[in-house]
């Protein structure tokens, strides 16, 4: 059976800095109307970077959730087109310092399909160089080096809840990069 829903008209509700809120009218596949509410993203990249049996995480407060959380380096894409790699360099170096000589693409995500069409590429980094950190002004974070045997025990006594960080170091571990 097909599923997919027609949109009869679409309406911004909100634009903000980072989020885009719509309000959508859809005709349903039994040929009944509903509504939509939805995020559009401009998408992401997450990196899972790995030295000797170790993961670097940021630790940084999450508003929404009012805590802070350990995760992966992330960021989105800065401006339409950006290719995802250079994304993932980029926000790599801007959040732990260092730069990654050895890629491999993990696939991606969708973060939140049943309000968002948030897209989130995941990649492994692995042989590192030195560099400087370059935070964005309003970004405050800790970098946290985490044995990989610990790192899974904080994920099942749920230390670790970030969901992209868990995807990527399930695609890595599945693909046998860990």
């Amino acid at each position: 059976m097909n599923f997919e829903e027609r949109v009869l008209n679409e309406e911004k509700v909100f634009k903000g800095v980072l989020l885009d809120v719509r309000k959508a009218t859809v005709e349903l596949p039994n040929g009944k109307e509903s509504t939509r509410e939805f995020v559009v993203h401009p998408g992401a990249v997450a990196i899972l970077p790995i030295e000797n049996n170790s993961i670097y995480l940021v630790e940084q407060y999450r508003f929404p959730i009012g805590k802070q959380l350990l995760e992966i380096p992330a960021g989105k894409f800065d401006e339409p087109g950006e290719e995802p790699l250079e994304c993932g360099k980029r926000e790599l170096e801007e959040e732990i310092g260092k730069k990654a000589n050895t890629w491999t693409y993990l696939g991606y995500i969708h973060t939140t399909p049943g309000f968002s069409n948030e897209v989130i590429h995941l990649y492994m980094a692995k042989d590192f160089e030195e560099s400087k950190m370059n935070l964005d002004e309003d970004e405050f974070l800790e970098v946290k080096k985490i044995k990989i045997s610990d790192f899974e025990k904080m994920i099942l006594n749920n230390e670790i809840t970030d969901a992209k960080t868990i995807a990527a170091y399930t695609r890595a571990k599945l693909l046998g990069g860990i």
